[in-house]
């Protein structure tokens, strides 16, 4: 039914990749299979993260955890189900299955109870503190306000469900061949957005910035609450998975892998490298410094967080001063390399900004240990000119400025 049974109708269909706006970068880091102790071949469904541990679901053989990041997985007694979906909030992890229901755990996935939904198809979850939403095949969104154990039905109640994504009291639904419904009560009452006659696979939110991974369409953004769309730069590929950690946005492919945006869909960057070739990508997580890839047929992949979004470490020594130096080269044209120093762990947040001081670029906006940092700006879609980058960070400012001629 859901995306690997679906898409095997359309597999042929939608081979050809042409015409999307991407570039690609290289950079040293690159894809590693980790399928240790669940084989190389499985359908990943589905990833989150549960204390310290990683949580998969696969395709026939239900959840796996790893406790050392995916080196080594273990499958849990949860283990003869095809697991769709998985959410997680403290201690409590909740699977979605086809046609068994709903299973849920308190102990980090190691045990599982079977809690509402039997002989239904949970397709999609997703965990505010003790609130949790469950999307449905043919049955709509329904809510459980006490960590799973009683589920009330919406009154988005007819619709397949194939992702959902919760914003304080918003939460919005995305639905096989109606687009997006958007709730501004926490699920008490829905109204279809303009996004209304495409399957929507996927949802993540940015600030305000609500995207949606469609069916063959790419990804469109909306940053009024659904009220209107625009498509972004990807626009003519299916996206089963998106991904978001601070401004940072990583997107799933049918065919065509894993992409990221780091300016909220005007371009797109290729993180494909080690993959060879670039699979189908079920789901996606990041956790403990990892970027985490499940695959339909090649299961578990990871690659570290930092360079997969251009941050490269490329010293551990503690400095003895934060400093931010010059960057390299100078007058650059297109791309230049800026480098800093962390005497501590420390949010880090580097921002590029024109010659009137306004923001048009976020490079880094995340937590960083101590040691020296490189990153590489591309300045490809700017004018020539004078540029500043500007480094904050828990102790430390500062602000230099860059030429950019063309």
């Amino acid at each position: 039914m859901k995306k690997m049974h679906y898409k095997l109708y359309l597999v042929i269909l939608f081979t050809l990749f042409s015409g999307v706006m991407l570039k690609t970068e290289n950079c040293s880091a690159q894809w590693t299979q980790m399928s240790s102790g669940m084989g190389n071949i499985q359908d990943v469904y589905a990833l989150t993260a549960s204390g310290t541990n990683i949580v998969a679901g696969t395709w026939g053989s239900g959840v796996y955890r790893s406790a050392d990041n995916g080196s080594n997985w273990i499958q849990t007694a949860l283990n003869t189900q095809s697991v769709y979906c998985l959410a997680s909030s403290g201690n409590y992890v909740y699977a979605g299955t086809d046609s068994t229901g709903l299973f849920v755990s308190s102990n980090n996935g190691i045990s599982w109870t079977q809690n509402g939904f039997v002989g239904m198809s949970v397709e999609c979850l997703a965990a505010n503190g003790n609130t949790v939403f469950a999307g449905t095949w043919q049955n709509g969104v329904y809510i459980s306000t006490n960590n799973g154990l009683n589920w009330t039905q919406t009154s988005l109640y007819t619709r397949t469900i194939w992702s959902i994504t919760v914003s304080g009291n918003n939460v919005y639904a995305g639905t096989n061949n109606n687009g997006v419904y958007v709730s501004t009560n926490n699920g008490a009452t829905w109204t279809q957005s303009s996004l209304n006659t495409i399957t929507v696979w996927s949802l993540a939110m940015i600030g305000t910035n609500l995207f949606a991974g469609i069916q063959t369409g790419g990804i469109y953004l909306s940053t009024n609450n659904g009220s209107t769309w625009s498509q972004t730069a990807m626009n003519n590929q299916t996206v089963y998975a998106l991904c978001v950690n601070g401004t940072n946005l990583f997107a799933g492919t049918e065919l065509n892998g894993v992409f990221l945006t780091t300016n909220n869909g005007t371009s797109w960057l290729d993180k494909n490298q080690g993959f060879a070739p670039a699979p189908d990508i079920g789901s996606l997580l990041i956790a403990n410094n990892y970027v985490f890839a499940g695959t339909y047929g090649r299961s578990a992949w990871r690659r570290t967080y930092t360079e997969a979004i251009g941050i490269k470490q490329i010293s551990e020594t503690v400095p003895s001063t934060y400093s931010l130096k010059q960057n390299y080269p100078n007058p650059f044209n297109p791309t230049t390399n800026i480098k800093f120093d962390l005497v501590k762990n420390s949010f880090v947040n580097l921002t590029i900004l024109d010659v009137s001081g306004r923001e048009i670029e976020t490079l880094v906006n995340e937590k960083l240990g101590t040691g020296t940092y490189e990153v590489n700006f591309n300045a490809s879609k700017y004018p020539s000119g004078t540029y500043f980058y500007k480094l904050e960070t828990d102790n430390f400012s500062g602000t230099k400025k860059m030429i950019l001629l063309k």
